[in-house]
């Protein structure tokens, strides 16, 4: 079992950063492939970018590609994402998500956090 706790959420102007970190319990963390989901009002959750367990592998979503960066400290259990020149389309609640395997479909996600929220303004 994996629990998940997202921080670092908040209200930024557009063009500005946050960076939002996963914290992780359970002694396998390493072994878990690590995505940040979002999920904006009426839309379906989508993945932004997911990481592989040794940091080696990463994927990002097409709209955020050049903007956020996705990593991963495994002596502290914690998944970070650095989201850089945000837009108002941006605005979501954000997801942590662990999973076996290199993959990132929600569905597949094994353990999920409760989201925080982000806000971008114009």
């Amino acid at each position: 079992q994996v629990q998940l706790v997202e921080s670092g959420g908040g209200l930024v102007q557009a063009g500005g950063s946050l960076k939002l970190s996963c914290a992780a319990s359970g002694r396998t963390f390493s072994s878990y492939t690590m995505g940040w989901f979002r999920q904006a009002p009426g839309k379906e959750r989508e993945c932004v970018a997911a990481i592989s367990w040794s940091g080696g592998n990463t994927y990002y979503a097409a709209s955020v590609k050049g903007r956020f960066t996705i990593s991963r400290d495994n002596a502290k259990n914690t998944v970070y994402l650095q989201m850089n020149s945000l837009k108002p389309e941006d605005t979501a609640v954000y997801y942590c998500a662990a999973t076996y395997g290199w993959h990132w479909s929600p569905d597949g996600m094994a353990y999920w956090g409760k989201g925080t929220l982000v806000t971008v303004s114009s």
